[in-house]
């Protein structure tokens, strides 16, 4: 496994999150809402709505001029504000399209309107094309018609009835919000609204609040600002943007050209002062990370003022040179390894979750390997939300994944090798399976990753990198329960031991992540508001030499609760799961220590056996105990583990606890 390096220049890691934020984000990357006091509830009811839409007078991507007497036979209108590059009109248009298509026999037509000024009339046809869109696409030229109906957002959708007059306006439903992502929606608004309508009835919520991108507007520049994008902002960009925001990289959008930038000016300021980018999730009172992502209050302080001065242009003729731009792998070197993570490309379906998918393959390893940088390379980007790799015995059917990983991927991470001498074993013997989580974007893709590992010659290897965890299967979230506590201690650290890197791993009901030492209690790393979007490698910087026979102790919290939006089941009691519905509860990192066969790593592959077998029988006991109650019965356990039951049983009552086995 490679160092995971998540560099300062990834601002957009997932697109959702970049829109959505965290408490923050979001697959998922980047929407935004009118404001935080709006979304103290889900919708807010218009005292009056009363606009009238009395002209169009807009030209389609194809030269059409379109007008409002175009659409005389049409008994209701939809129009929906749509920008090329945001994320979730990405998502939308789909729906809209299916909605139009669905509706059309009962006089719905839907018109899209694209308002940004950075939106090209080029951009806008291979928008139509890409989203396979057929209704009318619109180029609002100077944002005239989004100026007339007060539209700040995209998506942000206008139904007009017969005569024209204004009956619902908002989101078109509730699936995204600032802080969460669900897998459905709880409440369809726009299609609830045309069905009332459809039926003669009056629409019963007629105001929503738009969740999505600013509307790039051309706005007033102020001749006085002393900063400008040639001056100040495309330098900022550089150094902490572009590495992920230009062509071809995992950014929704580029920051590359003044035009684009510009557009984008009200938006970037906005998620950096609701501190949703850059995503970094760590508490600063606790640990040094390399891979820390953070502006400092005069970047942040440059970025609100340029946005508020109408984002000058100043001097262009001298802006930074692009930095060189990652082709191919980021191996040091060609992979002497690969292998396809799924025998053939996966199509990912356009809307709606996908559950985990797991693919095993057979690399054939007569011999142990041992790898000094390992990558996997997604093949479709823009769906893949991480992938995990994991080595397992030949023939086994447990992955026994909350343990350790090979190597893994998330969006942003940058690969480096270890430091020499350093190196992660694969086993001779061992099958590869990988764990992957897709996200839809609105149209079908296929996707076709790969793994990628360079070599170390076993001569030259000295120290062995070992992912290891502090874990807890055996959780049962009751419903309703916003503070449910989960603790679990790691396996005792073996002689000369080096700490990494940490990973803390849950899912969407998880709040809060702390590691610390058991000998002194010192807090590693404190993530006091959990994003399960954000799948953060924290790195350590320096690594962190540890104590033989010390521990780490992990401690979660999970919120079951209402209050938790991206919940989607607060009535449910949760249990240890893969899928996201599930929770875990995974205090991953990831050691250096000596190598096993060699004098001075003998104590330390005793310990990592140890390890291993310690986490197997967890397993085991979590998968016996059914009732979550943390002990189990002779009884209950098959005849085949008697041996090992009564060789845990310290105090011969024919009971087994989880305190028992852990102890061991």
């Amino acid at each position: 496994m490679s160092r995971p390096r998540v560099t300062t220049a990834c601002f957009a890691a997932i697109s959702f999150c970049w829109l959505i934020g965290s408490p923050l984000p979001g697959v998922l990357s980047t929407t935004t809402i009118v404001s935080a006091a709006d979304n103290q509830q889900d919708h807010t009811a218009a005292a009056t709505i009363t606009p009238t839409l009395s002209r169009i007078d807009l030209d389609d991507f194809r030269g059409r001029r379109w007008k409002l007497d175009d659409f005389d036979s049409d008994q209701f209108l939809v129009v929906a504000f749509l920008g090329t590059e945001c994320p979730l009109a990405k998502l939308y248009a789909a729906r809209l399209q299916t909605m139009q298509d669905q509706l059309a026999t009962k006089g719905v037509r839907v018109i899209g309107v694209m308002s940004n000024r950075h939106d090209s009339l080029l951009d806008i046809t291979a928008f139509a094309n890409r989203q396979e869109i057929k209704f009318p696409l619109l180029k609002d030229a100077g944002a005239r018609l989004a100026d007339e109906l007060d539209a700040r957002r995209t998506p942000e959708i206008y139904v007009f009835d017969r005569d024209r007059k204004l009956r619902y306006r908002g989101r078109v439903d509730d699936q995204y919000g600032i802080g969460y992502v669900r897998d459905q929606p709880r409440r369809k608004d726009l299609q609830a609204a045309l069905e009332e309508l459809i039926a003669g009835q009056t629409v019963s919520i007629e105001r929503t609040d738009a969740v999505g991108c600013i509307i790039g507007r051309k706005k007033t520049v102020s001749d006085s600002s002393e900063v400008t994008y040639g001056g100040q902002i495309a330098k900022l960009l550089h150094r902490h943007c572009v590495e992920c925001h230009r062509e071809g990289e995992i950014a929704p959008f580029a920051l590359t050209d003044y035009e684009e930038v510009a557009g984008w000016a009200d938006m970037i300021a906005e998620v950096v002062r609701d501190q949703r980018m850059p995503p970094w999730h760590a508490d600063p009172k606790h640990g040094s990370f390399e891979n820390e992502r953070r502006l400092t209050d005069d970047e942040k302080q440059l970025l609100y003022d340029w946005a508020e001065a109408g984002a000058p242009a100043g001097d262009l003729t001298d802006l930074p040179t692009l930095p060189e731009k990652v082709t191919g792998w980021q191996l040091p070197r060609e992979p002497d390894l690969v292998f396809h993570v799924s025998p053939e490309p996966f199509t990912v379906q356009a809307e709606g979750a996908v559950k985990y998918q797991y693919f095993r393959i057979a690399p054939n390893l007569e011999k142990d390997v041992w790898i000094h940088a390992a990558e996997l390379k997604p093949g479709n980007r823009s769906v893949v939300h991480h992938i995990l790799a994991f080595a397992v015995p030949r023939g086994s059917r447990e992955l026994n994944g909350a343990r350790g990983f090979l190597v893994g991927y998330v969006p942003g991470m940058r690969v480096a090798p270890w430091p020499d001498g350093h190196a992660k074993r694969i086993p001779a013997g061992s099958e590869l399976v990988f764990q992957v989580h897709y996200t839809p974007i609105g149209v079908e893709v296929q996707d076709h990753s790969q793994l990628g590992i360079c070599l170390l010659d076993e001569s030259e290897v000295t120290r062995e990198i070992v992912t290891t965890s502090a874990v807890e299967t055996n959780l049962r979230i009751p419903p309703h329960e916003p503070d449910y506590r989960a603790d679990a201690a790691g396996p005792r650290f073996p002689d000369d031991a080096k700490l990494l890197a940490m990973s803390p791993h849950m899912h969407v009901r998880g709040k809060s992540f702390r590691y610390a030492l058991e000998s002194n209690q010192e807090v590693l790393l404190s993530v006091p508001e959990y994003d399960f979007n954000w799948q953060t490698t924290y790195v350590l910087d320096p690594p962190l030499e540890l104590k033989a026979n010390d521990r780490i102790i992990c401690n979660a919290v999970f919120d079951n609760s209402k209050k938790n939006l991206n919940n989607p089941a607060p009535e449910a009691t949760v249990r240890w799961g893969d899928q996201t519905e599930d929770e875990m509860m995974i205090g991953y990192y990831h050691l250096s220590v000596p190598r096993g066969d060699t004098p001075a790593g003998k104590t330390g592959a005793e310990r990592r056996r140890q390890m291993v077998e310690r986490a197997i029988r967890l397993a085991t006991f979590d998968r016996i105990d059914q009732d979550g109650d943390g002990s189990i019965t002779k009884a209950e356990t098959p005849r085949r583990l008697h041996k090992i039951f009564a060789e845990l049983d310290t105090n011969r009552d024919d009971i087994l606890t989880r305190r028992e086995v852990e102890a061991k």
